[in-house]
């Protein structure tokens, strides 16, 4: 067989699911956080799996912490990767405390954001305020992302409080709304103090929302990904995804590791157990 440039792998093998789209997808999204990644390690990152990257967040408020030029040439690189970009939402907190929101809002722009993510993972947020700044962001042209969960060890998912937010999120224009886990995932949210998922919260949050599209679960563990995956479907969107662990998340979504290989393609009714080599 004569090999050329334009041969591929056959779509069994490089999707064994048959499932996985291609950006801009609606489903299976993945989010990456940047907590510190330079020009060069970003793009790296871009040119082998930027094809599997649909949101990447500047992490916590690590936002002023970078020059405005490389900070606006990372905010470029991301957007030419067709890839939503957003400052993390303790950055917003901290805006709130400091009375700078307009000043927030300005210098977002102004660096080229285009999404937001609102959340009150450390500080308490009224409803009214949480709901103004949706409208504000979504006025502004932004993507908004919401978050739902508190940041403090032990703290868990109030399943009413929850179904409210989602409901009233997504129906202001919210994206996405973010299940808390941090990048610990421990202790938090769906996690207990092992990091284990806590099903029965799962079961019951996705039993009342409108939709569990409309959810970003947090995990940054790949026994996690692989449990959340396996329960609820490829096509969940995960966050909080280190960038060294973006290659293997997307193996796992495609049934490409031996965790998530029976989520391939079902084997033809009459196979007997022997493989065709």
């Amino acid at each position: 067989m004569e090999v050329t440039s334009h041969l591929k792998w056959h779509p069994l093998l490089s999707d064994p699911t048959g499932k996985r789209t291609v950006k801009p997808r609606a489903l299976g999204k993945t989010m990456v956080i940047d907590k510190g990644l330079g020009i060069h390690a970003l793009e790296d990152l871009l040119q082998t799996a930027g094809d599997y990257v649909d949101m990447l967040k500047i992490g916590f408020g690590t936002s002023p912490l970078y020059s405005t030029s490389l900070l606006r040439r990372k905010i470029e690189m991301a957007k030419e990767h067709n890839i939503l970009v957003y400052p993390g939402g303790t950055f917003l907190e901290v805006a709130m405390c400091q009375g700078a929101v307009d000043d927030f809002f300005d210098m977002a722009s102004f660096l080229g954001f285009n999404g937001l993510e609102i959340s009150d993972g450390t500080i308490e947020v009224e409803r009214a305020v949480r709901s103004e700044l949706i409208r504000r962001g979504r006025d502004q042209g932004y993507t908004v992302i919401t978050e739902y969960g508190k940041k403090c060890w032990g703290s868990s998912i109030e399943i009413e409080d929850l179904i409210e937010t989602v409901i009233i999120d997504s129906e202001l224009g919210a994206s996405l709304i973010t299940i808390e886990g941090r990048e610990s995932g421990k202790g938090v949210g769906i996690f207990d103090e092992n990091g284990s998922c806590k099903d029965a919260d799962i079961e019951l949050v996705l039993s009342q929302v409108p939709s569990k599209h409309l959810l970003l679960w947090e995990a940054p563990h790949k026994d996690q990904q692989v449990h959340l995956l396996n329960t609820l479907g490829t096509d969940i969107h995960l966050g909080n995804i280190a960038p060294s662990d973006l290659i293997s998340l997307e193996a796992l979504r495609r049934g490409l590791r031996s965790d998530t290989l029976h989520l391939g393609q079902e084997l033809p009714s009459d196979y007997n157990g022997n493989w065709e080599i």
